[in-house]
């Protein structure tokens, strides 16, 4: 699993290491410093499973760096780190497309637990800071069991129905298992799925094992 971790303080990313290597025993930690290297280490290295950004950081203003990170890197999960507690900070950066926001100050347990929600194909927001205030309501769908999914998500997809295994997936798309693994689980979660055997069916009904 490969993980950039974006942040422009050394002693935050050395405390926060320790956290990541729990996630997978062969974790490959990219750093970065500023919003300009974070983007300069994603054109060196794509096949990144998560992307972890300090939301203000030199380069950019934090949430329109955020967004242009999306708009960059649109199949790259990306969990948002900050000392900021504004609810309207958490709101914005969800309804973007970030599919987490972790403030620095939670305890590692939490972090870890976060992460693996993200990871698992989830969404991860402070429970206590948005339980007084009402979630950003993000950009309605289009129409089609499809219209969710991004380009990279549906070519994972329709090997899936072709029947390959997630390290098969990852030869043909040229990208690791672990970010495999990573689109699988946002494809059962957009397509409202339990299972491989049911995103199968709906790949099929979509006609992708045909193509």
């Amino acid at each position: 699993m490969r993980i950039l971790l974006a942040d422009d303080h050394p002693l935050f990313r050395e405390g926060v290491k320790p956290v990541l290597l729990k996630l997978d025993r062969r974790v490959t930690l990219i750093e970065a410093v500023d919003y300009p290297s974070a983007f300069a280490a994603m054109r060196k290295r794509r096949e990144v499973d998560l992307a972890l950004l300090d939301l203000y950081m030199p380069g950019m203003s934090g949430l329109d760096g955020v967004a242009r990170f999306r708009a960059a890197f649109p199949d790259i999960p990306v969990v948002v780190l900050s000392a900021s507690e504004q609810v309207e900070d958490i709101q914005t950066l969800l309804a973007t497309g970030a599919l987490g926001y972790i403030t620095k100050s939670s305890p590692s347990e939490v972090i870890l637990e976060a992460l693996k929600q993200v990871l698992a194909g989830g969404i991860y927001a402070p429970p206590g800071l948005l339980g007084h205030a009402t979630p950003a309501t993000p950009p309605p769908p289009k129409s089609g069991a499809s219209a969710a999914l991004t380009t990279r998500q549906m070519e994972v997809l329709r090997e899936m129905a072709r029947g390959l295994s997630n390290r098969q997936i990852g030869d043909v798309l040229q990208v690791t298992e672990g970010t495999v693994k990573v689109h699988t689980a946002s494809i059962f979660r957009l397509l409202k799925v339990a299972n491989r055997t049911e995103a199968v069916l709906v790949a099929q009904k979509m006609g992708l094992h045909k193509n």
